[in-house]
């Protein structure tokens, strides 16, 4: 590969801040820690899944094929994210950052009224499912989608929306905790990610499946790959939305599951002494003898 690869088709100095904030406050978190090597496993993957998906070349392709595009988007989106969240990385990030500036910074911007708000509207179950898949679609609305491609802003605000949507939603998912603290109860868990993909299978059949094409804005910057026609392009880029996508959405629903059971293993564990049975631990001979009277 290149080195011409890592250089970002539209740098970013915010993304850039925010990949290497991230980056230098888990690093020092999990050396703080002693993060298990798998959870940092996990994040490292998809931490750079989402650097290579917003500060490289891949822009460009992605802006010369729209399969390419729907590459990118589904690892913005769906697979970086849910890498980074199966880490569970909020213990490690808090670690990483000095006590003095959670207490002077953080806790304060976590206690304002609007930020309350703002996080009890996004964390609302169905506006998280709503936010999750009519973002996808919402971006590839054809007229939306010619916009974005020829609007540099446009299309660094919609990879923003990808990756933030992304974690928010399967933060929720994959929340290890009961309820409450958790957000939303366990068992839902399991069922919002089928809830979710179900817009975006719909519309990767419709891109896969149809004869017209949507997106004529790629053939008019010129294509990267040479002899791919455009409905083969298109085709697969609906086959992407519709397989690939559904598939990560499936996989972190049985992610949902496993920890769902392994909450309840662990509250059973927990279960205090006043909820046992009160001859619990007494011998049968004690348990069935018959008290003396006077």
């Amino acid at each position: 590969m290149s080195l011409n690869w890592f250089v970002p088709w539209y740098p970013s100095w915010p993304m850039a801040a925010f990949l290497v904030l991230g980056a230098l406050l888990y690093l020092r978190g999990s050396l703080r820690r002693r993060t298990p090597a798998w959870r940092q496993a996990l994040f490292w993957v998809g931490w750079v899944l989402i650097w290579q998906g917003l500060q490289t070349q891949w822009d460009y392709l992605a802006e010369h094929e729209f399969f390419v595009h729907m590459l990118q988007q589904t690892v913005l989106h769906d697979l970086g994210p849910l890498l980074v969240i199966a880490a569970w990385p909020g213990p490690t990030w808090r670690s990483g950052l000095p006590a003095r500036w959670r207490r002077r910074w953080l806790l304060p911007l976590l206690g304002l009224a609007p930020v309350r708000w703002l996080s009890k509207l996004l964390l609302n179950a169905a506006v998280a499912v709503a936010l999750f898949s009519g973002l996808v679609v919402f971006w590839l609305v054809p007229k939306v989608h010619v916009g974005v491609m020829l609007n540099t802003n446009l299309y660094q605000l919609m990879n923003w929306t990808m990756v933030f949507d992304g974690l928010l939603f399967w933060w929720l998912v994959l929340d290890p905790r009961p309820a409450p603290p958790a957000h939303i109860r366990p068992g839902w868990r399991i069922f919002l990610p089928v809830i979710g993909m179900l817009p975006q299978m719909l519309l990767g059949a419709v891109l896969a499946l149809n004869s017209t094409d949507w997106y004529p804005i790629y053939t008019l910057c010129g294509r990267a790959v040479a002899g791919l026609s455009a409905m083969s392009d298109q085709h697969l880029g609906g086959l992407i939305l519709w397989i690939p996508a559904s598939a990560i959405n499936v996989l972190a629903s049985m992610a949902a599951l496993r920890r769902w059971m392994r909450l309840s293993e662990r509250l059973s564990e927990r279960q205090p002494a006043a909820t046992r049975r009160p001859d619990a631990g007494v011998a049968p001979s004690q348990a069935t003898q018959t008290p003396r009277h006077a």
